[in-house]
């Protein structure tokens, strides 16, 4: 496939390419010049998919049976100190 790039150096991506890779709009794209001088351009994954990813990542270095969120909540309401009453 054939694209023109415009005099903002903006690419229109095919939509055949853009379905087969799903990129949507506010996709990110990474942009690099491989050692041969060939232009490579990799969708970046979405930042929901990266914090699904991340998130539990942790889980491993715990201790069988620990909560650190409700040891944060417990740390935090001991360190509270209470309103003086008028």
């Amino acid at each position: 496939m054939i694209t023109k790039v415009t005099g903002k150096n903006q690419v229109t991506i095919p939509a055949r390419i853009a379905r087969m890779l799903d990129i949507q709009p506010g996709a990110r794209l990474n942009w690099e010049i491989g050692e041969d001088g060939t232009l490579l351009v990799h969708v970046l994954p979405r930042r929901g998919q990266l914090a699904r990813e991340a998130a539990g990542m942790g889980n491993a270095w715990l201790l069988p049976g620990s909560d650190p969120i409700a040891d944060l909540i417990e740390e935090r309401l001991s360190d509270a100190t209470p309103l003086a009453s008028h």
